[in-house]
């Protein structure tokens, strides 16, 4: 719960603050943002099935931001698209949680729908 705050949050102030990005590191924020992403569902999911660690969190969310920013960058150091690698695996494993997340909480409606249906009978 604590990492959807957080993302709420910094979407708020983003909006708000309006920081405008130059376009020299337009790259590199964006697969930051992608890895960011990444790092925050895969702590939703991590939560949903009582497994969270910040430790591992944290961790993840700085190295997977480091990895990706340095990727693009030596994309740009020898004019090579690299920063399309970390789009796409960040971008994979996004959907991905999306849809162990999407899972997980069919399976407790279900649970929640079938529990409500016993007391009534």
């Amino acid at each position: 719960m604590l990492p959807l705050l957080g993302l709420i949050a910094g979407l708020i102030l983003g909006l708000f603050l309006n920081v405008d990005i130059p376009t020299a590191y337009s790259t590199y924020v964006a697969v930051a943002i992608l890895a960011i992403l990444d790092s925050i569902m895969g702590a939703i999911v991590a939560n949903m099935k009582n497994e969270f660690n910040i430790r591992l969190f944290i961790t993840g969310l700085l190295g997977n931001g480091l990895i990706a920013v340095a990727v693009a960058a030596l994309g740009d150091q020898l004019n090579l698209p690299l920063n399309l690698a970390a789009v796409f695996a960040f971008g994979n494993r996004i959907f991905l949680n999306f849809s162990i997340i999407r899972r997980m909480l069919l399976a407790r409606y279900d649970l929640w729908k079938e529990s409500k249906k016993q007391k009534v009978t």
